[in-house]
């Protein structure tokens, strides 16, 4: 695997599930694969109990039935062996960050447990977007595109060990764009290129000094950096050409509450759209 992933516990993670609600729908199958910090193989795959029907749809796409999960554990079985594997993890998987994750921390707080948190959740939906992969982004698509054999497609252990190698095959294709700190990678994948308290192109925010009482705008020589929310990281002239939109939203009280900070950013960002 790529050098940034050495000595890390790398795992594809995949579910399998009664819905595509992340709040409402249950676990029916978990999948992670990959391997220890020391490079030996880990395969955990099991059948969830998810104490309620299996709507025929979701079992014609993922082949497992009312049947197939009745003699099995509930998901608080386990629960223990989940986080053991997944803390600190580097988490790989394809629109895990936004359906597998959430259903994934939804199904422990309902447990009454907290969540394991990764060291980073590498999302090779985001991926394929960010390097502007053409469509489709489904997983299967993308298998075909990139030579990766998917005949078990909806199997969380064959969907799982896909998208390791499709991240893998990306990484080696587009080495350029990896080649920066897991936090960095990540980080690119949510926002694009983004400063970070990590990054090479700057000091950290917490380095510079604020413009407002509050640390929401940061001041790096003479250029004025949003210190949180989804654009946390980027400069004012950079959301200007990429979303204006959320500078107008930024200069009134609900984005800056400091009142001189927000005259100084609007008179600031008329004078770039003034030219």
């Amino acid at each position: 695997m790529v050098d940034v992933l050495e000595g890390h516990r790398v795992l594809a993670f995949d579910l399998e599930t009664t819905g595509i609600s992340t709040n409402s729908d249950k676990i029916v199958q978990i999948a992670l694969v990959g391997a220890d910090v020391d490079g030996s193989p880990i395969h955990y795959e099991v059948l969830v109990n998810p104490q309620r029907p299996i709507p025929h749809g979701a079992s014609n796409v993922h082949g497992i039935y009312d049947s197939d999960v009745r003699s099995k554990p509930n998901f608080n079985h386990y629960a223990n062996e989940i986080t053991e594997l997944m803390e600190g993890a580097v988490i790989v998987g394809h629109n895990a960050r936004k359906f597998d994750m959430p259903l994934l921390e939804n199904e422990f707080f309902r447990c009454g447990i907290s969540p394991p948190k990764p060291t980073v959740v590498l999302d090779t939906l985001e991926t394929v977007r960010r390097l502007k992969i053409p469509r489709p982004h489904n997983l299967g698509a993308q298998c075909a595109r990139h030579g990766i054999d998917l005949s078990n497609a909806h199997d969380a252990a064959a969907d799982a060990a896909a998208s390791l190698l499709l991240l893998w095959k990306l990484m080696r294709d587009h080495p350029s764009s990896f080649r920066r700190s897991l936090k960095e990678i990540e980080q690119w994948l949510i926002s694009g290129d983004v400063r970070s308290d990590e990054s090479e192109l700057g000091r950290a925010l917490s380095d510079l000094n604020s413009l407002d009482s509050n640390g929401r705008i940061k001041i790096d020589e003479g250029v004025y950096i949003v210190a949180f929310g989804r654009h946390r990281g980027k400069d004012i002239q950079t959301i200007e050409r990429e979303d204006p939109g959320y500078n107008d939203w930024l200069t009134s009280p609900n984005g800056v509450e400091d009142d001189s900070a927000r005259e100084i950013l609007r008179e600031f960002i008329l004078s770039i759209r003034n030219g």
